[in-house]
């Protein structure tokens, strides 16, 4: 049985909450999409079937939308739209209801960090995908708000004796390209953007991530409230440790993975002892005469 490490029905609220408010809670949005863009414009080839997933807040369908080689753009997300929009598909991110083979390029950005049974999702988006069709994705990496995950806990166990789950965990890159592999794509790629966010206090931080939906879904988290004393101990140990220039620092990254699904034109890997010159003839003395 796949463990719930994430409750669905706290996420659908978070999700609610994050809509409400997410015009000025949307950087990661934006800052994933510019990558984005840039990856499809260094892609010479036509998408004319796009699918996006977590599509909600409109960010990542404008970044579609501007690059001239995307053509008609589907969006699906677990909560329908502000608004009425065309080819909007209503579905939850662990049963996609799209056709084998049926889209050209799936995009899922910030939505993969909270998904019970990541492999089976990134199969999922290998079989809708028309052979050779791409796959964008992005989420949070391992060392995403490590400050605060180290702050709550020295302060939790400072005032209570112990400590509660309260950071959900964020992926290694170098898990990423193994997981691409085994979803059955080819040519799988994971690379990382690392950058600092610097906030004047500790409760400006939690009023930002509450802004974005991204406060704790985990099934396991503690469901009392927890006492004001520990937020007082942990922004004091945050100003004490990760602070600068008057601000406290928060660590963000961001993984971006690619792959393709598989196509007999793509490029292969050359088979063990097929190549036509040895390694010795390679690093050979250059000065060497060809015919010694």
């Amino acid at each position: 049985m796949q463990q719930i490490l994430f409750s669905p029905d706290q996420r659908l609220r978070q999700r609610q909450r994050y809509q409400k408010q997410h015009a000025g809670h949307d950087f990661l949005y934006h800052r994933a999409g510019e990558d984005i863009a840039l990856r499809l414009h260094g892609i010479t080839r036509d998408f004319p079937v796009a699918l996006n997933l977590n599509a909600s807040n409109g960010v990542i369908s404008s970044v579609l939308e501007q690059a001239a080689n995307v053509g008609k753009i589907l969006e699906a997300d677990s909560l329908p739209p502000l608004g009425t929009k065309e080819n909007f598909i209503l579905c939850q991110p662990e049963t996609l209801p799209f056709a084998p083979g049926s889209v050209d390029l799936v995009v899922s950005v910030l939505e993969m960090h909270v998904i019970n049974d990541l492999p089976d999702y990134l199969r999922q988006i290998c079989t809708i995908l028309k052979p050779d069709g791409l796959f964008l994705g992005a989420l949070p990496g391992g060392q995403t708000l490590h400050e605060l995950r180290t702050v709550l806990m020295q302060a939790e166990e400072e005032m209570s004796g112990g400590a509660s789950p309260r950071v959900i965990p964020f992926a290694d890159i170098k898990d990423m390209g193994s997981l691409l592999q085994r979803a059955g794509f080819a040519l799988p790629v994971a690379d990382l953007d690392n950058f600092t966010v610097q906030y004047d206090n500790l409760p400006r931080l939690m009023a930002e991530l509450k802004g974005m939906g991204a406060a704790n879904i985990l099934a396991e988290r503690k469901k009392t409230p927890t006492a004001k004393s520990v937020f007082i101990r942990a922004a004091k140990l945050y100003e004490e440790q990760f602070s600068a220039n008057g601000k406290i620092n928060a660590s963000c990254e961001i993984i971006h993975m690619t792959g393709w699904s598989p196509s007999p034109d793509q490029p292969k890997a050359l088979k063990p002892g097929s190549a036509k010159t040895s390694m010795a003839q390679a690093v050979r003395n250059p000065g060497q005469n060809k015919e010694d």
